[in-house]
């Protein structure tokens, strides 16, 4: 465990690869820790010459918990957002972004290539789009623009998302984690479900902050329609989306492509809203071709 203090919180992370290397932030989504990233990933980043962060967002995994916020009323604060009214969250998707800069500059690392998946993609948006010089290259996966024109999420996909257990026993908050992973996953690549327990279980015990993922997702609604600030992305971009993700449509990210001048978009088919590991090569050539139009 490695945890470092950068925006005046803690940040748990963990760096792989040669320090030398060029450096690759990753940013991981919604209540998700940065053990969703998967190893074989990092190691094919790594393989591909580069240094590779990832880190805990506050509110989930080892970093800074913001309980004392309280747990926000989600349903209300959808309906502010729909009637056009705003409401301030416990922190933004922008203090997020600060946190990934502020985790660059406690490890002494000017600018990297900057990758989100989700709502991670939402925060890198937001690091390139505010702090242009601390970043090299773009790649935003599973993600979206904010344009509330977009098509919504399935029902079923928001269904899991939202009706994560706030306490339970073990087992039925390992059964949730799981089927939240396969009903949001990619159709062409099922689960190895042996594999996927043993994925859900681990991150269970390594920290069970739900409440945090609530607070999250209050930031998401605060922050709504980015395209504006996307226009203002200067780095290389590549957006990567699956044809299949039922929680962030492909729609997200089309708009998203389209918002960034000369983003680049790869559509991967039979993916949905997770990293299959028949498709990490993909991803990380993808990754690496936007580092090498970042240099």
């Amino acid at each position: 465990m490695t945890a470092i203090i950068a925006n005046g919180i803690t940040l748990e992370y963990e760096d792989a690869g040669d320090p030398a290397a060029q450096p690759i932030l990753l940013i991981m989504g919604l209540g998700a820790q940065l053990t969703l990233w998967p190893d074989e990933l990092i190691d094919a980043l790594v393989a591909r010459g580069f240094r590779v962060i990832r880190f805990d967002n506050r509110d989930v995994g080892l970093s800074t918990k913001f309980d004392r916020a309280g747990l926000p009323d989600l349903a209300q604060l959808m309906m502010a957002m729909m009637s056009g009214r705003g409401f301030a969250p416990p922190y933004t998707l922008s203090d997020m972004a600060a946190d990934a800069v502020g985790l660059l500059d406690a490890l002494g690392v000017p600018s990297a290539h900057i990758v989100g998946a989700s709502m991670g993609g939402m925060i890198a948006q937001l690091v390139a789009a505010d702090h242009p010089t601390r970043v090299r290259s773009l790649t935003s996966i599973m993600s979206t623009s904010g344009n509330p024109s977009l098509p919504p999420a399935r029902p079923e996909a928001m269904a899991v998302l939202t009706g994560r257990p706030m306490s339970a026993d073990r087992e039925t908050i390992v059964a949730h984690g799981m089927r939240t992973a396969q009903v949001i996953g990619s159709p062409a690549y099922p689960y190895d479900l042996d594999r996927l327990r043993t994925r859900v279980e681990r991150d269970i015990d390594r920290s069970f902050a739900p409440a945090g993922a609530m607070r999250q997702m209050s930031a998401i609604l605060a922050d709504g329609d980015r395209r504006e600030r996307l226009r203002r992305i200067t780095a290389p971009t590549t957006i990567i989306h699956g044809d299949a993700d039922p929680l962030v449509p492909v729609e997200g990210g089309r708009d998203t492509a389209a918002a960034i001048p000369g983003a680049e978009l790869v559509i991967l088919p039979g993916m949905g809203h997770d990293l299959p590991l028949p498709l990490i090569d993909d991803i990380a050539d993808a990754i690496a071709a936007t580092a090498a139009r970042g240099r």
